[in-house]
């Protein structure tokens, strides 16, 4: 018959427990509203106090209005990019427009501020609006010149500008205060002129579907240009 051979369990190795170290207690941080001594929190250390923020500079301050976050865009844009021509176009067309229109007015020796009905090209004009007509004229032309972003930007403020110019003029049509004689067919102008260099200006500049080669893109997203600039110089194809 067999023997049974019977084997002792083995008994299970418990892990030691770790024995606490002593903390010191230290002292109440009166300072964060804690009024009893502690443990829990490493001691507190003193440090200088933070030195009062200096006032804002001005110019900085005024720099920064003008140039918010994500509106300060490539400054540098080549004069000969396809995105400038089509800035300096749209300066250009619409400063011979506002020009022409100023030296027909002046040429007809309309009063400066005649609001008897005289009118030029279909609008109605005097001599204050002709002589405005043409600063504006001229100052698209200097936009045209520099071309780039400055054009750009030169665009969408004088659009702007155009646009709120029609709302006002619209308020002043018959009050005493029509200075530039204008008339409803003059406001509609203002409107039209400045949706026209309002799309001239943002053109390839706003939009959310812009190529990744587009300047103002790549000011945008600095580090993305970055890193397709660099697949694109090892050969390896673009992330879609």
């Amino acid at each position: 018959m067999a023997s049974h051979v019977f084997h002792r369990p083995r008994a299970r190795r418990v892990p030691p427990v770790p024995v606490p170290v002593p903390h010191e207690t230290h002292g109440p941080h009166a300072i964060y509203g804690c009024h009893e001594p502690h443990e829990n929190y490493a001691p507190y250390v003193p440090h200088e106090p933070y030195a009062p923020r200096p006032p804002r500079d001005l110019h900085r301050t005024l720099r920064r209005i003008l140039h918010p976050v994500n509106a300060r865009l490539d400054e540098h844009l080549p004069t000969d990019h396809k995105l400038s021509k089509v800035y300096r176009v749209g300066a250009g067309l619409t400063g011979l427009l506002l020009v022409t229109f100023g030296i027909l007015g002046l040429i007809d020796r309309i009063g400066f501020f005649d609001t008897g009905g005289d009118t030029v090209l279909a609008l109605n004009t005097n001599g204050a609006l002709s002589v405005l007509s043409i600063c504006i004229g001229a100052l698209l032309f200097v936009g045209m010149v520099i071309g780039g972003t400055f054009a750009s930007t030169l665009n969408i403020v004088i659009g702007v500008a155009f646009i709120l110019s029609g709302f006002v003029n619209l308020a002043l049509l018959d009050g005493d205060f029509n200075f530039l004689a204008f008339r409803i067919q003059n406001v509609l102008f203002s409107f039209v002129v400045g949706v026209m260099l309002m799309w001239f200006g943002m053109y390839g500049r706003v939009g959310s579907a812009l190529p990744h080669d587009n300047p103002y893109w790549q000011a945008r997203h600095p580090e993305q240009a970055a890193r397709e600039r660099r697949a694109v110089g090892s050969g390896h194809p673009l992330p879609r």
